[in-house]
């Protein structure tokens, strides 16, 4: 018989999943059964929801959709945190709770997992807030409501939220008629924002267009190479969306980072007489706490649910099908300057000294390949990636407007999972990883083979720069991080570890990573714990006079 549940499965299968995240719960085992009979679907199950969701996060970056199964109450609450992370930057992840029969909803049966107040609803409001639609499914809605909320994560690229109980899931449906669909019509408020563009271009004599993460959650990121090579327009982009825009492009200039840009990028973007900012969000620390110096009266800014021309808001926009119409405008090749560009992808030659965060991220740009995908931590890993000039065909993954410590790591194991063609590399700080590190038993048994760098710094040194250096909140347990793999079930076989302390010893493990593509290497770099790259530094007094 086919059911709801298969319904919804096949649903997630147009969307291009292939992989399910979550954790069984009594509630969620029905429905679990028939994702195990799936032919188009695997189940990855996860140490517990958080890491679940996070590891959804980073499929769905990279696969550009993804889902994760979590039982009612204990389980989706668990999810929450990883939710809002997806829903603050535009990450599009399916939440399927299992929740208990209808009947006993309807009785109001204090069972568990509840509240104990005989109300079911508690958790599906909870996630009004962070999702882009729910859905609470019946027998009768089930087929309307999975479409109206799956079209609109199409749409919004955002996360939503299905309540499926147990009976739902068993009941007959018909198979999908019809297919998926977000946005794809341009609007007539569309037509005159594209005629506003082509215009302001046809005026501009220092363009400059900017490029943020919105662009990636709809995959938009070919079009928009397009649109820049056939323009030749100066092109940057925030942190919060590197990588949308090929960085060995002639035209981009850089990473646009406020008041802590390269000079001569900061200039050049600043004193732009017409900017044109695509799917960006200036948030507090991809701008160095709000220091862009360029004004709104020079910047038409369009993002998925608003439009802001020149400082007066617009809505009745369809982002996608906007950003693909670029490509179509009449905008004369730009053949003005650009500015110059800073050389940092010199070779990296290694010393016998200690490894300092300097030295560590010359090497480490040094290392980098076309074609990887290269994640990093909310901390020294971010702020030392952020300013570098990545490779051709390089993905980047972070989240630096959320800035949920230990994303990353399931992160980057979902993204893997989502393309494992692609070399991944984590870089992420021990105080991060010892909030998630549980899911290195998933890589290990899901046979992942990503390059992991653990910044070994003994505790929070973003905090130590922010505030309280020397205070016990800011320290953590010192673990063997290079006998983890062991823990969680490696041998040598599924993984090799290192642990290095110079510049030497890093190079040695990093050529042996590159080499061996069979194995998941972890790499232990020791530093010190006030060290930290330059940009991180001088955010850090800007972030502290914020919170003064």
């Amino acid at each position: 018989m086919y059911t709801i549940g298969d319904y919804l499965l096949d649903r997630l299968s147009e969307l291009g999943i292939t992989e399910i995240f979550g954790v069984p719960g009594d509630y969620n085992l029905q429905f679990l059964d028939k994702i195990m009979v799936n032919k188009n679907l695997n189940w990855v199950g996860n140490a517990n929801e958080l890491n679940a969701a996070y590891m959804a996060d980073g499929y769905a970056r990279t696969r550009k959709a993804a889902a994760l199964v979590t039982t009612f109450g204990v389980g989706e609450l668990s999810a929450m945190n990883g939710m809002a992370g997806s829903f603050a930057e535009n990450v599009p992840v399916v939440e399927i709770v299992g929740s208990p029969q209808s009947a006993v909803q309807d009785a109001r049966k204090l069972v568990h997992h509840t509240l104990g107040d005989g109300e079911f609803s508690h958790f599906e409001k909870m996630h009004q807030s962070l999702t882009a639609a729910t859905a609470h499914l019946t027998k009768e809605n089930a087929p309307a409501e999975i479409d109206r909320v799956l079209n609109t994560l199409l749409e919004t690229r955002k996360p939503v939220y299905l309540n499926l109980p147990i009976d739902v899931a068993e009941s007959p449906a018909s198979k999908p008629s019809g297919k998926l669909s977000g946005l794809t019509e341009l609007t007539g408020e569309d037509q005159n924002l594209l005629q506003e563009i082509e215009s302001a271009f046809s005026k501009a004599k220092q363009p400059v267009v900017m490029t943020g993460h919105e662009l990636a959650s709809f995959g938009l990121e070919k079009s928009i190479q397009r649109f820049i090579e056939k323009t030749n327009l100066p092109v940057t982009t925030l942190s919060l969306g590197k990588g949308v825009i090929d960085e060995t492009t002639t035209s981009f200039i850089g990473t646009y980072s406020g008041a802590l840009s390269d000079p001569s990028v900061q200039a050049f973007v600043d004193q732009a007489d017409f900017l044109l900012l695509l799917g960006v969000k200036l948030s507090d620390s991809v701008t160095a706490t709000f220091s862009q110096g360029f004004s709104e009266q020079n910047v038409i800014a369009v993002n998925v649910d608003e439009v802001r021309l020149y400082g007066k808001t617009s809505q009745n926009h369809h982002f996608e099908p906007l950003m693909k119409s670029l490509e179509t405008l009449e905008v004369a090749p730009y053949s003005g300057d650009y500015p110059a560009k800073s050389d940092d992808s010199a070779s990296f030659i290694p010393a016998a000294a200690p490894l300092t965060q300097k030295r560590y991220w010359q090497a480490m740009n040094a290392f980098f390949e076309p074609g990887d995908t290269l994640i990093a931590e909310q901390g020294t890993s971010y702020f030392g990636i952020a300013p570098l000039f990545l490779k051709t065909n390089t993905s980047f993954i972070g989240q630096p407007l959320w800035g949920s410590i230990g994303f990353t790591f399931p992160a980057a194991l979902g993204s893997q999972i989502a393309n494992p063609d692609s070399r991944h590399i984590l870089a992420i700080g021990d105080g991060s990883l010892q909030l998630t590190v549980q899911e290195l038993g998933v890589a290990l048994r899901q046979k992942l083979k990503p390059i992991i760098f653990v910044l070994n710094n003994d505790g929070y040194t973003v905090e130590r720069q922010i505030h309280g250096a020397e205070q016990a909140y800011n320290d953590i347990p010192m673990w063997h991080y290079e006998k983890l793999p062991y823990a969680f079930g490696g041998d040598s076989a599924a993984f090799k570890a290192y642990k290095v302390q110079t510049e030497k010893e890093l190079v040695a493990a990093m050529k042996e990573a590159r080499l061996d593509s069979d194995r998941l290497y972890w790499i232990e770099v020791v530093l010190t714990k006030m060290d930290s790259p330059e940009y991180l530094q001088k955010l850090a007094k800007l972030l502290t006079k914020q919170n003064s």
